[in-house]
């Protein structure tokens, strides 16, 4: 992929969030994201004490 791609990307992934930040959906989607951030981080550990062990 060369860089014009990855700022198309970027470009993409700015506008959406800009939809969802400047609507009420935004927290809605915080809501949402902190619950999947503490799963995400309990898989994680456990991954890791699986490794350790």
């Amino acid at each position: 992929m060369g860089i014009l791609s990855w700022i198309i990307i970027c470009l993409v992934i700015a506008a959406v969030a800009a939809v969802f930040g400047f609507t009420g959906i935004a927290s809605a989607f915080a809501g949402i994201a902190k619950i999947l951030f503490y799963i995400l981080l309990f898989i994680i550990l456990a991954l890791v004490v699986m490794i350790i062990l």
